[in-house]
């Protein structure tokens, strides 16, 4: 607490200098990390004096009415302890940072697609339900049904710290509706999670070293729903890496999305090396594979979804496809904490 508190005072003067709204997005990235720092020793400190006010309720209650108030008390304040505590799990350095999330479909043809668009469906509803604002920026559909691959972004206060643990193969389980035996089918479906960066110092693009691409934005089966070349596709030629993005309402929007999303997967890139390098050291390189599920989903012969990593698993997947991820983030965020211990 002492040293975020230090922290407010020095943004607070930052924010009373002459000229800091000049730079409207510095200035509001500034003024929303003052308020969470704000929020946060707020709610440390009615903590702290909800324990004072019953440590000294406790002194003198006497009566078996006040012994019941105390003990109900106790029960509010240590679930409001559980969610400070959870706090500390979202400790790492982009934990607080908004997140680019894309999906794509992998084995399983049209069940996969529709796998996919089954998951963008969650993940929205994560987002409404954690007031988080995620936006679509990227989609090609499936010519039959369902998605080939979505790209959105989701805005809200520790939303990349939540999804992180999202990342990776999703497998699902089910009765296909796609054929006419309605046997049982397994798709695959794979989720990237970015987290979104303003500044990245270790990723520098030269312009040489991007080839930038303009065309019309489609719609479900390719049909064309924009009339001039505004969707953008940029090419990372040393690294071969792709991004593109049709929804923004103009070229120059799409393209600045475009470079955001690109220096994200760069980034992520450069991290990825920077660890396979420690193991390789360490002699724990072993390379990964795409396929490795680290969740599975099965509706048909029985109800599961299972985190392989965690081996947290519930019996209720309709809830989860629902958006309710609440306990298997938790259990990856603790199995995380203890990992790198």
């Amino acid at each position: 607490m002492p040293q975020k508190k230090q922290k407010i005072l020095e943004l607070e003067e930052k924010s009373a200098q002459v000229g800091f709204w000049d730079d409207a997005r510095f200035a509001g990235e500034v003024m929303k990390e003052l308020e969470n720092l704000k929020k946060e020793v707020d709610d440390f400190e009615k903590i702290e004096q909800w324990v004072d006010y019953l440590e000294e309720f406790s002194l003198v209650a006497h009566s078996k009415e006040e012994e019941d108030e105390i003990e109900k008390e106790l029960g509010k304040l240590e679930k409001e302890l559980a969610k400070l505590e959870f706090q500390l799990l979202l400790s790492g350095e982009y934990d607080r940072n908004n997140v680019i999330l894309a999906l794509h479909a992998g084995a399983g043809g049209v069940d996969a697609q529709d796998w996919t668009e089954m998951l963008l469906r969650m993940y929205l509803r994560f987002a409404e339900k954690n007031n988080f604002k995620a936006r679509i920026i990227d989609e090609a559909r499936g010519a039959e049904a369902g998605i080939k691959s979505v790209t959105m972004e989701i805005d809200g206060v520790w939303a990349y710290g939540k999804l992180k643990g999202e990342a990776g193969t999703h497998r699902l389980v089910r009765l296909s509706p796609f054929n006419s035996d309605n046997l049982r089918q397994t798709s695959f479906a794979l989720v990237e999670i970015l987290p979104v960066i303003e500044e990245i110092k270790e990723v520098e693009i030269n312009d040489g070293d991007i080839r930038v691409d303009v065309y019309r934005s489609s719609g479900a089966g390719g049909q064309s729903v924009n009339t001039t070349d505004s969707a953008v596709r940029i090419t990372h030629i040393p690294t071969g890496i792709v991004v593109t993005c049709q929804n923004e309402r103009s070229q120059l929007q799409n393209k600045e999305k475009a470079m955001k999303i690109l220096k994200a997967k760069l980034h992520q890139k450069y991290l990825k090396e920077k660890e396979e390098e420690k193991k390789k050291l360490r002699g724990e390189y072993r390379s990964a594979e795409w396929g490795s599920q680290i969740r599975s989903y099965v509706i048909h012969p029985y109800k599961m979804v299972k985190d392989h990593r965690t081996k947290f698993e519930t019996t209720e997947p309709e809830e989860v496809l629902d958006g309710e991820l609440g306990e298997f983030i938790e259990s990856y965020l603790r199995f995380l904490a203890v990992a790198e211990k």
